[in-house]
């Protein structure tokens, strides 16, 4: 395999996975474009007043920033354009979510006082759950049933022109 066969943008796309996928890439990016949102509906509670909470700098920066990219890249992997690339910076935010807030619960006090790590078991499903899911699209890409799928069909070369160049 050459170096431009193993980076075409036909294998990034990669959408020849079963349609299935649809189920998992929906789920995914509309938790991700849910929670951006609410990032900027409830700004006190999720947003800047969150991320100044937790200790991060420059919090309204960061928080607007999270937000944005949670709803971009969320709403591409709902319709499955550029759904590999649009995994990477979800799962730079997704571990930092983890870092930043569920490893924290391990320590006393826990979570809604459930100490140690079944407290942050409990309040952390929905967070290992996106991570796996945005691995899983990583691995496998969008599905048959995506825009990425589309695009890759388009792009495919016909005999026609494969043979007259």
């Amino acid at each position: 395999m050459t170096g431009t066969q193993r980076w075409s943008w036909p294998r990034i796309l990669g959408a020849d996975s079963p349609a299935a996928v649809i189920c998992i890439r929906v789920a995914v990016g509309l938790v991700f474009l849910s929670e951006g949102i609410q990032k900027f509906l409830y700004p006190d509670k999720l947003g800047p007043g969150r991320f100044d909470k937790i200790g991060i700098p420059a919090a309204t920066f960061f928080a607007n920033l999270d937000g944005v990219v949670e709803i971009a890249c969320g709403a591409l992997i709902v319709i499955g354009l550029a759904t590999r690339l649009a995994a990477v910076p979800l799962l730079v935010d997704i571990s930092g979510a983890i870092v930043l807030t569920k490893l924290r619960e391990l320590r006393p006090g826990g979570f809604q006082g459930i100490q140690g790590f079944w407290g942050m078991a409990h309040d952390a499903r929905t967070d290992f759950a996106m991570l796996l899911g945005l691995i899983f699209l990583l691995w496998v890409g969008p599905g048959r049933w995506s825009l990425d799928a589309a695009i890759a069909r388009g792009a495919q070369p016909t005999r026609s022109s494969a043979m007259n160049p």
